[in-house]
């Protein structure tokens, strides 16, 4: 037998007294009692039961048909009816609403338990299966995406290399020296881009695969950004300009660990070379880049702001979704897939996210990770 919460609707006081009497003794929870459609819609939706019992004829305007329709619609709750009209109007006009169970009075409660846990139990296999079916159609849509978004990628870069190689094969000769470094370079940037593209995926793979993990280790915090903002910038060729803060309160620190965080270093990498190398990719040529590092015992607080593009407020609920792209990128190159592994990464260190944009005006992503109690002394540190 279940422990359901059920919500009982019954405008006969002395009725619904005798069922929830007989509900509570087979083990149910009566949420409430309802006696009208309004109260019943209200109940609903502040108890969320698991089932409804509804009696068809109510006081006021909506009946019980009405109101189980609405709560349908509203809510998905299974619905059973009790009541002492089966005449073929009744019926088929409770037909319409998909009910659980349709139950006539008087009746016994072997009948009432039973009808209630075949409800139930129907209910459960029902969400089951559109839980599965919902999840079939958003590996669908992934799938889809995925194949529109990586056949997209791959072939401007490839059509760069065939485009570059067919002008150095027939033309070669009568190149000069400089023609052929630039084309040489276009090759080599569209092999590194192409590179990018299958590190992504294979990235989300292993993470939804559950074999990306966190593993902190102590590290020199200031050194790895500065180390890493140095191989953006060479990498993507930027003239942006990328201002570092750090600050770092030493209060709750030891003296032998004072500059050293405890962080999953692989994991940081990959947040931090996909904020900023968006930062980069969505602001002018020249712009300036700001990041603000904090520090303490407890969390890094990372915050990097750009004066870009911005983010329109009606593509950030869908951020950190795969493949989702912002309605202004235009023809600027990606996947869509850089701030879902962000996500993810963050995740994995029990940390937060967050994102103020406005289009125009530039976007600012703070993320917060937990630092994790690690020794200075577990690590060698070296020279």
């Amino acid at each position: 037998m279940s422990t359901a919460n059920i919500l009982i609707v019954e405008d006969e006081s002395i009725i619904a007294l005798d069922i929830q009497s007989s509900l509570i003794n087979a083990g149910y929870k009566v949420v409430a009692i309802a006696t009208c459609a309004s109260e019943a819609l209200n109940d609903a939706a502040y108890f969320k039961p698991d089932l409804v019992l509804m009696d068809i004829r109510l006081r006021g305007e909506r009946d019980g048909i009405e109101t189980a329709e609405k709560i349908h619609q509203m809510l998905h709750l299974p619905v059973v009816y009790l009541t002492a009209h089966a005449d073929e109007n009744t019926l088929s006009r409770a037909k319409i609403t998909e009910p659980f169970g349709y139950i006539l009075k008087p009746f016994e409660d072997r009948e009432l338990i039973t009808t209630i846990e075949i409800a139930l139990s129907r209910h459960k296999a029902e969400s089951a299966i559109q839980l599965a079916l919902d999840k079939e159609r958003e590996l669908h849509e992934l799938k889809s995406r995925f194949v529109s978004v990586v056949s997209h990628e791959f072939r401007n870069p490839l059509n760069a290399i065939l485009f570059s190689t067919e002008l150095l094969d027939r033309y070669g000769d009568q190149l000069t020296q400089e023609k052929k470094t630039t084309y040489l370079q276009r090759i080599q940037l569209s092999v590194k881009r192409m590179n990018q593209l299958l590190n992504e995926v294979l990235l989300v793979g292993e993470t939804e695969a559950g074999k990306l993990q966190y593993k902190p280790q102590l590290i020199d915090l200031l050194k790895f950004c500065q180390d890493l903002i140095e191989e953006i910038k060479l990498a993507q060729m930027s003239t942006c300009s990328i201002i570092l803060t750090y600050q770092k309160n030493q209060s709750e620190t030891s003296k032998d660990s004072e500059q050293f965080s405890s962080l999953d270093e692989k994991l940081l990498r990959h947040i931090l070379t996909n904020l900023i190398s968006n930062a980069i990719k969505y602001s002018p040529q020249g712009e300036s880049i700001l990041i603000d590092i904090s520090c303490d015992y407890k969390n890094a607080i990372f915050r990097i702001q750009d004066h870009g593009i911005g983010i329109p407020e009606c593509d950030q609920a869908q951020l950190f979704s795969s493949f989702h792209r912002a309605s202004n990128v235009h023809t600027i190159p990606g996947t869509g897939l850089g701030l879902s592994i962000v996500k993810q990464c963050v995740d994995l260190h029990g940390g937060n996210i967050e994102v103020v944009s406005q289009v125009g005006q530039g976007s600012t992503f703070t993320v917060t990770l937990p630092l994790s109690n690690l020794q200075a002394d577990e690590k060698d540190f070296g020279d």
